[in-house]
């Protein structure tokens, strides 16, 4: 191959490369929020839920969020039918919950 084709199949596949790239980023920053929440893992998952639970008087977790709007972890526990968000500090204490179905926040102490 001669120097100019192999600069112009260079560029090509640069190009090829950065748009790629960049409709990735746009498919992944698009619309939904769910596409950014990161779960809870490890460790902290089971602090989070340990708190969570024992706050709600038992339930079950059925979806967490780490870095959340409301608090440093977010557990969404379901008891008896009703969804609930507990936001919980760094330090796994209850800083607020949420009722999912009536879009109240209860603040606690």
């Amino acid at each position: 191959m001669k120097r100019k084709g192999k600069w112009i199949v260079a560029g090509v596949i640069s190009a090829a490369l950065v748009g790629g790239g960049t409709g990735l980023a746009v498919a992944t920053a698009g619309g939904d929020d769910d596409s950014t929440e990161k779960p809870i893992t490890g460790v902290a998952l089971e602090k989070a839920s340990a708190a969570a639970l024992a706050h709600m008087g038992g339930g079950k977790v059925t979806d967490t969020e780490l870095g959340d709007e409301d608090g440093y972890y977010e557990v969404e526990v379901t008891l008896k039918g009703k969804q609930s968000d507990v936001h919980l500090d760094k330090d796994f204490k209850v800083i607020s919950t949420e009722a999912d179905s009536e879009n109240e926040k209860n603040d606690q102490d």
